[in-house]
């Protein structure tokens, strides 16, 4: 028994030999907060301090060391985050994650998003390149001279941090244009559902703005068949009979049980960038004629895919001729959205069609050949240019791609495998021509401008170099004044353009080429005569506007319930910013809630389902649940009426991220007979319910009164990439139930294409301000994490419960006292 004893002891000394180390470990991840560090590379002593709201302040005797400082702070918190991301726009993931995100890799090199990006670092002044090098010599000097370990991801995947450079930061730049832009996916949607429907009817599921005609008047589904683009091989699941289309009842093969979760998370990137719905923000400002203080008022919480840790860090950079307090992104250099002693700005994403696919001819005796504009009436043929990209793929030899670019951009095709599902590409391939990718694109160079403004005209002056992504911005100084400026780049299209960006044009057709820009001086602006500006996503061309700005806007259900809510209170305060933030009334849920309301089912749960309902009032509650029965039936609904006309396999391509809502609503209230049959429109909803009412009962039981919406919506804040790992997740990842949908202004946008959590709220406000231009010293903010990214900090998820209840912390450039202070030292 003496050894068993010696075992069992030898075992427990081992166990707390691992626990000690374990504890050691997490120790030396936690960044140094106090105290004094040296750090070569600084010209002069910085002072990093963190108040009680946890923002960072960073007072340095210049702007270079104050960059620097960022960088080094943002190294200290977030370096997984901006490693991660590095790789990302890199095309460099593979070779960490193997053959699970290859197809992100070939997306993001097709793209060229680095080339461009030294393209257009060429192009900033001696001052921008000087800042964007401190900053990453900040970041570059944390992780050669800390002693700070490096936190579990690095651990866990075995890498170390690369260097950052001057162009990742532009990179970074372009990586948030592409988050923000759509147009691309929209334009694939239409092309790919003309194939089954007559161009009717794909206006009907794609529709124009409301209130709009299409501006497309060409026959896509006409124009389409006749150059034969199609694949005739590819398994079309419907197929058109005298302008109708009739369902064959061919379903797609799901492979995604063959896939691991990691290749699941790579192939949902590369499928959705360039989807545009649910990507968008609410920013509002009121004049001192409408408040309290007789004072502006400026609000803002701008709508983003939810991260853990958040894609923002609060700051303030202060130095001689720089004094800017706000939101940061990891990766670049500036206060993005903020204020400074007299000035505060919010933006939203404005939404033009700022990229166009065409499709590119292939010679049919050289594949090599693509075919350009006529010359002298005869058909024309060029050479793609291509250029070799070796992608490192871990565990795996290296995979080699070719490039290929035409006039107009690069071979998308090529990169996004949908496209090939759809399209023969040995007759025709598509490029993209893209604003953002250009090498005039000095948006940097008008983020960093912006942290020098003290008055709204020099602000819009700052933004007069932004580019892309185009921004809605709202601005108020403390003289009162306010003002709305559309800041960004946006396409002239020529009078004999019959397709106008909507749907793929012919390439080898010059009257689809671009010509030229709206001036910046011509974009919409509002100098807040009403009393107020606000925005979200909706159309923001006035009424007669001369340019045309693209048709696919956001609908207005959130503009018109915050002009509502503007309109309601004659004098507004902090209180009434607050309520609007809170606002969870949906009425794009109003819209349906009728027709619903009236449906009669034998399910065994519709009576006490009906009841919910029957009390319902649009109010997208948290705790209640007539909101999760309503999503759910609507999500039924739709694919029950769309499935049978798209098929299966095109379905499942474009549902999920893109909603349909307006086309279910449109069908409903025309109660129309071709898009509900077999079934009548009634028949379909009373069905629908029915789906909707077994899925339901079987994840949360047969009491439907128990049921509650934030169950299943659930803010997800998810991390890369050990979201995808099952025990990993629970610690890594945020999660917090939340009510709102898609449409409230307390947005909570879901995927439905999402099997296992179809409901979680997955995009919405990635965070909240609140600027008061009487004291901009009551200013507030919040957002869903916390400042820290280190899974083991107390920080790292502090903030969620004050987010999820739409309350603030304050934001302050002269806190009443620091809970930390760090001199940084040459």
């Amino acid at each position: 028994m003496v050894w068993l004893k010696r075992s069992a002891l030898g075992f427990a000394g081992l166990v707390l030999v691992v626990v000690i180390v374990l504890c050691l470990y997490v120790m030396r991840s936690f960044p140094t907060l106090d105290g004094v560090l040296h750090t070569p590379g600084l010209l002069a002593p910085v002072q990093v301090q963190r108040d009680a709201a946890d923002v960072t302040h960073i007072k340095a005797e210049s702007s270079h060391d104050a960059l620097f400082a960022l960088g080094y702070t943002h190294a200290q918190e977030r370096g997984w985050q901006l490693e991660f991301n590095r790789r990302v726009m890199h095309g460099e993931l593979s070779a960490v994650f193997g053959e699970a995100t290859l197809e992100t890799d070939k997306l993001i090199r097709t793209l060229g998003i680095l080339p461009a990006a030294e393209r257009q670092l060429d192009g900033l002044s001696n001052e921008a390149k000087a800042a964007l090098q401190a900053y990453s010599d900040g970041i570059n000097a944390f992780h050669a001279q800390s002693g700070q370990a490096l936190s579990p991801e690095f651990q866990i995947l075995r890498i170390q941090p690369g260097t950052w450079t001057p162009q990742d930061s532009v990179g970074w730049a372009l990586m948030m244009a592409l988050d923000l832009g759509g147009n691309w996916g929209t334009e694939f949607a239409r092309l790919s559902a003309a194939q089954t429907l007559t161009t009717e009817q794909l206006w009907q599921l794609l529709l124009p703005y409301p209130g709009e005609k299409p501006a497309a008047r060409a026959d896509l589904a006409t124009l389409y068949e006749q150059w034969g683009v199609y694949r005739e091989e590819a398994p079309v699941a419907t197929k058109k009979v005298a302008g109708r289309a009739q369902s064959t009842g061919v379903t797609g093969q799901n492979d995604a049980e063959n896939r691991s979760q990691m290749a699941l998370w790579s192939n949902e990137f590369a499928r959705n960038t360039g989807n545009v719905e649910g990507k968008g923000s609410n920013n509002w400002v009121v004049a001192g004629s409408h408040t309290a203080s007789g004072k502006p008022l400026l609000a803002n919480d701008p709508h983003l895919g939810l991260g853990a840790p958040a894609i923002w860090y609060f700051a303030h950079l202060q130095a001689p001729g720089l004094d800017t307090i706000g939101a940061t992104f990891p990766g670049l250099p500036f206060v993005v959205l903020g204020r400074t002693s007299k000035v505060a700005w919010g933006v939203t994403n404005t939404g033009p069609d700022v990229q166009d696919l065409y499709l590119e001819q292939i010679h049919p005796e050289d594949p090599t050949l693509y075919r350009v504009p006529d010359i002298n009436g005869k058909r024309a043929w060029v050479s793609f240019k291509t250029r070799p990209e070796v992608i490192q793929v871990k565990g795996k030899p290296d995979v080699n791609i070719v490039v290929r670019e035409t006039r107009h951009g690069p071979v998308l095709s090529d990169a996004q495998k949908s496209h090939g599902e759809v399209l023969d590409l040995k007759k025709f391939v598509l490029s993209l021509r893209w604003s953002a990718l250009d090498a005039d694109n000095h948006t940097i160079q008008a983020g960093l401008d912006t942290m020098a403004a003290q008055s709204v005209g020099d602000l819009n002056k700052a933004f007069a170099n932004w580019h892309s992504p185009m921004q809605n911005v709202v601005m108020a100084d403390v003289d009162g004044k306010i003002a709305y400026k559309a800041a960004g780049k946006v396409p002239l299209r020529k009078p004999g353009n019959d397709i106008m960006g909507l749907a793929p044009a012919p390439g080898w057709d010059a009257r689809y080429d671009w010509d030229g820009w709206i001036d910046f001086a011509r974009t919409p602006q509002d100098d807040g005569a009403k009393g107020w500006v606000s925005t979200a996503n909706q159309r923001i061309t006035p009424p007669g506007y001369k340019y045309f700005m693209g048709q696919d806007w956001g609908v207005s259900y959130r503009f018109d319930r915050i002009e509502k809510l503007l309109a309601q209170t004659p004098k507004h305060d902090l209180a009434s910013m607050q309520k609007i933030h809170s606002d969870i009334t949906s009425v794009a849920a109003q819209r349906l809630l009728p027709f619903v309301q009236k449906v009669q089912s034998t399910h065994a749960l519709a009576p006490a389902a009906l009841k919910e309902l029957a009390g319902f009032d649009g109010a997208m509650s948290a705790d209640k649940a007539a909101p999760l029965i309503f999503a759910a039936w609507a999500d039924e609904l739709t694919q029950g009426l769309l499935t049978p006309k798209l098929g299966a396999a095109r379905m499942k391509a474009l549902y999920g991220k893109r909603h349909f809502r307006t086309a279910v609503e449109g069908i409903l209230e025309r109660n129309d007979a071709w898009w509900c049959a077999p079934l009548s429109c009634q028949d379909q909803s009373a069905a629908a319910l029915g789906r909707a009412l077994d899925r339901l009962q079987a994840q949360y039981g047969s009491n439907v009164a128990a049921w509650q919406w934030g169950q299943a919506h659930q803010a997800l804040s998810s991390h890369n990439p050990f979201h995808n790992v099952g025990a990993l997740a629970p610690y890594f990842d945020v999660t917090t139930p939340t009510g709102g949908d898609g449409f409230t202004v307390n947005v909570g946008q879901y995927w439905l294409n999402d099997a296992k959590t179809p409901f979680a709220n997955r995009h919405a406000a990635s965070m909240r301000t609140v600027f008061d231009l009487a004291d901009l010293e009551n200013s507030q903010f919040i957002y869903q994490t916390g400042q820290s990214g280190l899974v083991f900090s107390t920080r790292y998820r502090d903030m969620r419960d004050q987010w999820a209840q739409v309350q603030y912390r304050p934001l302050q450039m002269r806190p009443a006292a620091y809970t930390h202070s760090l001199t940084l030292k040459p």
